[in-house]
């Protein structure tokens, strides 16, 4: 799930004010879209991209790894199994609202046909140095330096916060991956950490993540079997149980999900947790050098 600049992209929805805006910023630093999808302008090339009628089409004639996706939620079904049934590998879905029963027949179709999902309501994926696939500042520099710590977050704002704190602090990041705030999502933060984890590149993992559902809790789990250290922030430290906050999956019931309850989790795996982004950078460089002085 991390992307690389060899992945051809696929943009669906790129005729649009915002698939035209991003597109433009995607391609200016260096992601490969070689494909448009809009039915009403197949044919046409758009910000010198062909456009065709669906996902089916395009990857006849461009064949494509990715797709990304700019369109509203009561289209966000047919253009999500369009994808995903042109054999895409994954899809990146921003699009958030999408009614539920809708959402659950994406996942399923993904799993008939072994597709990665990554949202709905994600940010997207930035590779600094390569690329980015959605709507972060991939292209802005003053925010993404290339570097060797993975970047995980529900929210693209936080997780914006968070690399640009890392790299004024001039720590760069192999990968940021955005995995979405939705209730369900295709992509948890589990999933995200192993991915991380395999990375070659990546050294050390900053994981944000926010009240509500049990992510953090099962991605814990899995970080106590790590050697690469992480260092976590939980945002939502100050919400009222019962109350929705932010993200549709940001709700806490009873114990289940609170803020005490990600942090003793995470704590006991061996991931420092801080309280506010800023120290995020000294945290890390500490825990980076630490791990530097036990290999010698």
């Amino acid at each position: 799930m991390i992307y690389r600049k060899t992945h051809r992209v696929l943009v669906q929805g790129i005729t649009g004010k915002q698939g035209t805006f991003w597109s433009e910023k995607m391609m200016a630093c260096g992601t490969r879209i070689v494909a448009g999808v809009n039915p009403k302008r197949a044919g046409q090339t758009h910000i010198g991209v062909p456009v065709f009628a669906s996902a089916q089409q395009a990857m006849e004639r461009e064949p494509f790894d990715i797709a990304v996706m700019f369109i509203p939620p009561a289209m966000a079904k047919d253009a999500a199994r369009d994808a995903i049934e042109a054999g895409a590998r994954m899809i990146v879905i921003l699009t958030e609202h999408i009614p539920a029963f809708d959402v659950m027949a994406i996942h399923e179709a993904a799993n008939e046909h072994g597709a990665r999902i990554v949202g709905p309501n994600t940010a997207g994926l930035v590779t600094p140095g390569e690329g980015f696939v959605g709507i972060m500042p991939g292209h802005n520099t003053n925010i993404f330096q290339p570097g060797d710590v993975g970047v995980i977050s529900r929210s693209g704002s936080l997780g914006t916060l968070v690399c640009l704190n890392l790299t004024r602090a001039g720590i760069g990041q192999s990968a940021f991956l955005g995995i979405g705030g939705d209730p369900m999502i295709g992509t948890t933060t589990r999933d995200a950490l192993e991915a991380l984890d395999r990375d070659p590149r990546t050294r050390a993992i900053v994981m944000v993540g926010e009240i509500g559902g049990s992510m953090e809790e099962q991605a814990a789990a899995y970080a106590a079997t790590m050697q690469r250290p992480v260092v976590a922030f939980i945002a939502g430290r100050s919400s009222p149980p019962g109350k929705k906050m932010g993200h549709a999956g940001a709700i806490v019931t009873g114990n289940a999900g609170s803020y005490a309850s990600k942090r003793a989790a995470l704590e006991a795996a061996g991931v420092t947790v801080v309280d506010t982004p800023s120290e995020i950078p000294t945290v890390l460089r500490r825990r980076m050098a630490a791990e530097v002085a036990a290999a010698e």
